[in-house]
């Protein structure tokens, strides 16, 4: 038996004409469309190109979230999958491309603040090489998109239908 399914936002961050940047927003035109309609009806995305405290925020108590975005700090092309309460006090090297104005161990730590706990939620996110000006990705980051799916689309499935605790 699993346990009531939950509503969830999807964070989709990154600059589309940024190169690298734009994997998230490639990610998530490809697995959306092939998504159960059943986790489609409980998901909310939104296009975040810098990711702020304020998304995470307003996010209802009984809601999810998946952060998408590229990072710095790992190899291009590789995928990694950390729990928000985790990026928020072990970030180490990793750093979101869409964490601009603030750090996001700053983000999650001001959204905690004001929320009084972060959302329950994971971090998806893919190295980046390239982030110039044009569309075009690097090969790294092109090649492991199917890999970015997969992790983005297991993690958003996982969190809406929670297993039995």
């Amino acid at each position: 038996m699993t346990a009531s399914p939950r509503s969830l936002r999807l964070l989709v961050c990154g600059n589309a004409d940024r190169g690298d940047d734009g994997a998230a927003l490639r990610a998530v035109a490809h697995f959306l469309p092939r998504m159960d309609p059943a986790v489609l009806e409980r998901l909310e995305v939104r296009r975040c190109q810098q990711l702020d405290a304020i998304d995470l925020i307003d996010v209802p108590a009984a809601e999810a979230v998946v952060i998408l975005d590229t990072v710095v700090g790992v190899p291009p092309g590789r995928i990694v999958t950390v729990p928000l309460d985790e990026l928020a006090t072990h970030c180490g090297q990793i750093a979101p491309r869409s964490s601009h104005a603030l750090p996001i161990d700053q983000v999650l730590g001001l959204a905690a603040s004001v929320r009084g706990s972060l959302p329950v939620g994971v971090f998806v996110g893919i190295g980046g090489k390239w982030f110039g000006f044009g569309e075009l990705l690097s090969r790294a980051v092109r090649e492991a998109i199917p890999d970015l799916e997969k992790a983005a689309e297991q993690e958003v499935v996982r969190l809406v239908w929670p297993s039995p605790v």
